[in-house]
């Protein structure tokens, strides 16, 4: 009896981290744009439910698995730098709430040009067949694509943590988010970081998108959910802390999984309680620091 407990709890582990892993990649970019530009993106949600629908036309288009997912997640970074360029930066110097509200007003004209666009009934996207068995662990079968959304995670989060800390962009950018006004004085375009920032975000939301599609199908609504949870990683995490993100949205990720096994009317409450018990402690979030809102 103990084993086949062993089992479940083991079973629930690595059914968290799956889920943690989608709330990281949306966490990252929500912090990576806070953390920079100061603005709060409501329309991330929608941006994650548009990677999965680019997946799904560029999947019928080419026959192509790989095609859909890395196209996917490039064509909502490439929305996201225009929409940071034509919508975003007329707003520079304004008050915090005119992104806030052009961000909201945004995910609900996205969610009914996916309706207008794709119909309102939901799509299916299909795993591909290389990656649709389970994989023994020794203690359990897992599904082999869910271990491949770990796996994707697990790359881009190192790719994006090469590219912040081993380019000269890259520590632009973590400069920017300490001292804006220091980065523009030495003469840097902070116009074009702030671009290429929103695109890192609004790709990151477009693969997150492209990876769940297989998993719980394709719908309009399926931005509006998970938005909500990953702003409640963001804030567990520490607003604009890119460590809190990543640590926040594994622990969350698992509390969820946990929940669900031992009390499954909470799961959706647990994670308002976590965020509380963590405010309650820490006001700043795990790793957020004194003052980053004001």
């Amino acid at each position: 009896m103990a084993g086949l407990d062993l089992s479940l709890i083991a079973s629930q582990a690595f059914t968290g981290l799956g889920l943690g892993v989608i709330f990281v990649l949306l966490a990252v970019g929500l912090s990576l744009i806070f953390g920079l530009m100061g603005v709060t993106n409501f329309a991330h949600g929608s941006l994650y439910m548009l990677g999965a629908y680019f997946s799904f036309s560029l999947l019928a288009f080419t026959g192509n698995f790989w095609v859909g997912l890395v196209g996917g997640a490039l064509l909502v970074a490439v929305l996201g730098i225009v929409t940071e360029v034509v919508l975003l930066r007329p707003l520079v110097g304004r008050s915090s709430d005119h992104p806030l509200l052009l961000t909201f007003g945004l995910s609900l004209v996205l969610v009914e040009a996916v309706r207008l666009v794709w119909g309102k009934a939901g799509l299916e996207l299909n795993t591909p067949t290389s990656l649709s068995g389970a994989v023994n662990l020794g203690f359990m079968f897992f599904p082999q694509y869910r271990l491949f959304v770990i796996a994707v995670t697990a790359l881009s989060l190192l790719a994006l943590w090469l590219f912040l800390t081993r380019t000269n962009v890259g520590l632009i950018i973590r400069a920017g988010t300490r001292d804006p006004l220091m980065v523009r004085a030495l003469g840097f375009n902070f116009n074009a970081i702030r671009t290429i920032v929103f695109g890192i975000g609004a790709g990151l939301a477009g693969l997150a998108g492209a990876l769940v599609g297989p998993l719980g199908g394709v719908y309009a609504e399926m931005g509006i959910n998970i938005i909500i949870e990953s702003f409640v990683v963001v804030v567990v995490g520490g607003m604009g802390s890119l460590l809190g993100a990543v640590v926040a949205g594994l622990l969350i990720g698992e509390v969820v999984s946990f929940t669900t096994l031992f009390a499954p009317k909470f799961s959706h409450l647990s994670v308002f309680i976590v965020m509380a018990v963590v405010l309650i402690l820490r006001p700043s979030g795990l790793f957020g620091e004194s003052g980053l809102m004001e």
